[in-house]
């Protein structure tokens, strides 16, 4: 491992004395871990335990474990942080892992990216975890190792530093619910969104309504892969890519297949986004009283992801 797992201090401060001797020590190693009992181990709150890790499950074949917003995932491979028509951003998050098949997806839409459809090469950004499952910040979803976001704004034509990386600055090219920033996009935009919708492994594109909006009247010819593009909200400045199960990967969790009523997502559905429907929630009328503190859930555990998850983080 990278460094030893950094875990027992923040756990015993919330509340978790019931770990025992095994966790008395400020800094554990994996034998301390697989120590623990299993009433001890599921007690652990998720969110601490898997983004403690800076190595993946190597040890176990590469598998896809749970839903993608409820799992983990074993056997996780890191995509490199250069290649040839990529970069990736933010590199002290250690969420540049995931399945064999999206690191391939990734590498095979950045080259070919670059070479047919104007870009420079991608800007990739969050994946999963090394091991997997719910984020301390930013994500629902990103457990399974099949999720990445790629951002609209286009890689430079030099290597950044890690700093540059760390502070970039988004492109947001849907700066509003309902219209696109035309100086930002260009159809090499629309070109890659459409390549990648034309890959059998993806299942799913998420971005915000305007841009759907944009690629339907884009489209034209075979329009069947509008389909996979759907629109949701907070994906102004980058796409979210989302991978069906692989074969074989019996303890995925799969949606169901996206099957809009016009084999677009065009109509109906889209009108609604561009609506006020989605979006009500934004607007709340004042409290005439102050509301009453609302206790918050408790954390999720680790009995409440998929019984192998408890395999993934005992495993070296």
């Amino acid at each position: 491992m990278k460094r030893p797992l950094l875990i027992a201090t923040a756990l015993l401060a919330a509340g978790l004395g019931i770990i025992g001797a095994a966790w008395s020590q400020s800094v554990v190693d994996m034998r301390a871990l697989a120590a623990l009992s299993d009433a001890e181990l599921m007690k652990l709150p998720a969110k601490k335990l898997f983004s403690s890790f800076t190595t993946p499950a190597a040890s176990m074949k590469s598998r896809p474990i749970g839903f993608y917003a409820k799992g983990c995932q074993a056997g996780a491979v890191a995509l490199p942080i250069d290649g040839p028509a990529w970069q990736v951003i933010r590199l002290s998050r250690n969420r540049n892992w995931g399945q064999p098949v999206l690191v391939d997806v990734i590498e095979r839409l950045a080259t070919e990216a670059k070479a047919k459809d104007g870009w420079n090469g991608l800007l990739v950004a969050d994946m999963s975890m090394p091991r997997g499952g719910p984020m301390p910040s930013g994500h629902a979803s990103h457990q399974i190792g099949l999720d990445a976001d790629i951002w609209f704004k286009p890689m430079p034509d030099r290597r950044m530093t890690a700093k540059e990386r760390e502070n970039i600055k988004p492109e947001v090219v849907a700066p509003t619910r309902h219209g696109l920033d035309k100086s930002l996009w260009t159809e090499a935009h629309a070109r890659l969104l459409k390549r990648t919708a034309s890959y059998p492994e993806v299942e799913r594109i998420f971005v915000n309504p305007p841009i759907k909006a944009e690629l339907c009247k884009w489209a034209t010819g075979d329009r069947s892969w509008l389909a996979k593009v759907r629109p949701y909200f907070n994906h102004n400045y980058h796409f979210h890519i989302r991978l069906r199960c692989p074969a074989g990967a019996n303890n995925c969790k799969p949606q169901p297949s996206v099957r809009p009523a016009d084999g677009t997502g065009c109509g109906k559905e889209l009108a609604y986004w561009m609506g006020n429907g989605p979006w009500k929630s934004e607007k709340k009328p004042p409290e005439k009283k102050p509301p009453k503190p609302v206790k918050p859930p408790p954390p999720l555990t680790l009995a409440s992801l998929p019984a192998e998850c408890r395999a993934v983080v005992t495993a070296e």
